[in-house]
């Protein structure tokens, strides 16, 4: 039975809502861990030594631009504003994590990367579909004339 085209439009936004906050979720936890050590995180050093271990060019700048790319751009998708431009980065990033651990194959049990490649495909699917109806938007002042 076809649902009318509100009530498709509605789920929609409400899914695309639960996608961002989950989305939003992992990325302000892991940037917290790697810029400010919050959760037990190594904070910048500490991820910069990991990155070092794994073998990743510039450990220090990469923590530095992993991390921001996770913490602004989990504010970015808790928001919605900028969705689109904010994906770039988070793409690139999870890129990156899928390249250093698919060394280990696919499963997350064997630190492999189904866990970044998981996020790196929802990212590109929300680049894809916009951030829904309910987004934080910004209105300029508009000018009252005198």
């Amino acid at each position: 039975m076809p649902t009318p085209a509100g009530n498709s439009t509605r789920a929609r936004d409400i899914a695309l809502l639960l996608i961002r906050l989950m989305i939003a979720t992992i990325f302000l936890y892991h940037g917290s861990q790697k810029l400010f050590g919050a959760f037990g995180g190594g904070g910048i050093h500490g991820t910069a030594q990991a990155f070092s271990r794994m073998g990743i060019p510039h450990p220090l700048i990469s923590a530095i631009l992993s991390g921001c790319a996770e913490f602004f751009g989990g504010l970015i998708f808790l928001t919605g504003t900028g969705l689109r431009i904010m994906a770039i980065p988070l793409a690139v990033n999870m890129l990156a994590a899928t390249i250093v651990t698919g060394r280990h194959g696919f499963s997350a049990m064997n630190n492999g990367c189904e866990y970044p490649l998981s996020l790196l495909v929802v990212i590109i699917a929300m680049a894809l579909m916009g951030p829904g109806k309910w987004t934080l938007r910004f209105r300029h002042a508009e000018k009252v004339a005198s």
